[in-house]
């Protein structure tokens, strides 16, 4: 089977695998046809930053837990890449009872059991089961997470199968839910929870780093009922993006002021260090911040004391899809919300090597399915 692989900065090219088999009778082996390009990918594939990641771990300047996730040369290629999928199951083990082969089903990025004290928590990124001591378990980012390889892939194994596959509503469009894996179940999760709690609230989204989280939250937002969403990006394709989800866009310059403040919630998506400031002095007091970039250095400069004074939550740490993809699937299909238009480029499945590479603000692989419903 074919197998895409990060080589380097700017090269991505299919690799020739022994196709994945069942090792336990919970797995189940399925094909990807919708597979999304998270945001975090791009990091590697459009910016050499691997020797100067090896250095700031080397120096003391970056957290040491880049090297847990990504290897003591973090994002050193060849690996297998890709997070995101919605695929066809093809072949079951026979203790997975609850699905069938053609069923279509979202595969969520990090690995969980669905048994232990944490995937009972509700944070499946961080079962203890499947981590089995590694930062994180998970498709597509190289072996320090484990041996699942990536899900721009002929075929895939996901243990756990029963737990680990949600089946798609009848009806919805897989390629409305390209990110269901990833992106889109993390825009929910900044915003969703918290205008249940705060109906009506006031939203800012800091948009950039985490490209389509941010378009995700802001759409989310508003058709959630916040009272107010301001959608603050430097790209114009973002900006048209975000106002056809229903929100306020405007544009940010390197010479912008800082955010005004009295955010009831905000989602700080630029993935810097500087977005998180930004951030936190926007959000009134008793607001929630939540930050879904990468924040690899040791000295973030968070405005603690602007926080203590104002009784303000800061929120970090990765996404949980597989707690919240049933409830969020149902959701998008009985609303018609509509993700895809977050979605900026669309492209044939076996040409991965080379729209893989683009300069996307979504991009997402598609291929018919064998099966069809």
């Amino acid at each position: 089977m074919r197998e895409l692989n990060f080589i380097s900065t700017g090269k991505l090219e299919w690799i020739e695998r022994i196709d994945p088999r069942l090792i336990t009778g919970d797995d189940a082996i399925v094909r990807p046809i919708v597979v999304g390009r998270c945001d975090g990918d791009t990091l590697p594939i459009h910016h050499r930053v691997s020797r100067g990641l090896q250095a700031g771990l080397k120096a003391g300047v970056i957290d040491p837990v880049v090297g847990n996730i990504c290897g003591p040369v973090p994002f050193q290629g060849p690996f297998a890449i890709g997070h995101e999928a919605i695929a066809e199951v093809v072949e079951t083990g026979p203790y997975v009872r609850n699905l069938n082969v053609g069923d279509k089903v979202v595969v969520p990025w990090s690995v969980s059991c669905g048994r232990c004290g944490m995937c009972k928590r509700g944070l499946t990124s961080k079962c203890t089961v499947a981590r089995d001591g590694r930062a994180i378990a998970a498709y597509g980012f190289g072996p320090a997470c484990g041996p699942y390889g990536g899900m721009v892939a002929d075929l895939i194994r996901v243990p756990f199968a029963e737990h680990m596959l949600v089946p798609l509503p009848d009806g919805l469009d897989p390629l409305r839910v390209a990110a269901a894996s990833d992106n889109l179940a993390d825009g929910w999760r900044t915003v969703v929870p918290q205008l249940r709690a705060r109906p009506g609230a006031k939203v800012l989204v800091l948009g950039g780093g985490g490209k389509s989280i941010g378009l995700y939250a802001a759409g989310l937002a508003v058709a959630h009922g916040a009272s107010k969403v301001d959608y603050v990006d430097t790209s114009h394709r973002r900006l048209d993006a975000a106002h056809s989800l229903g929100a306020d866009a405007h544009q940010r310059t390197g010479k912008s002021a800082s955010p005004r403040a009295g955010y009831d919630i905000v989602v700080e998506a630029s993935s810097t260090a500087s977005g998180v400031r930004k951030a936190i002095r926007a959000t009134a007091p008793g607001g929630i911040c939540t930050a879904i970039g990468y924040y690899p250095g040791t000295n973030t400069g968070i405005p603690l004391m602007h926080m203590y004074a104002n009784d303000i939550t800061l929120h970090l740490g990765v996404s949980h899809p597989r707690a919240v993809l049933p409830e969020l699937l149902d959701w998008v299909h009985a609303n018609n919300f509509p993700a895809e238009k977050v979605t900026s480029h669309l492209a044939d499945f076996d040409d991965a090597p080379s729209a893989y590479a683009e300069h996307a603000t979504k991009l997402v692989l598609h291929r018919p399915a064998l099966i069809q419903a």
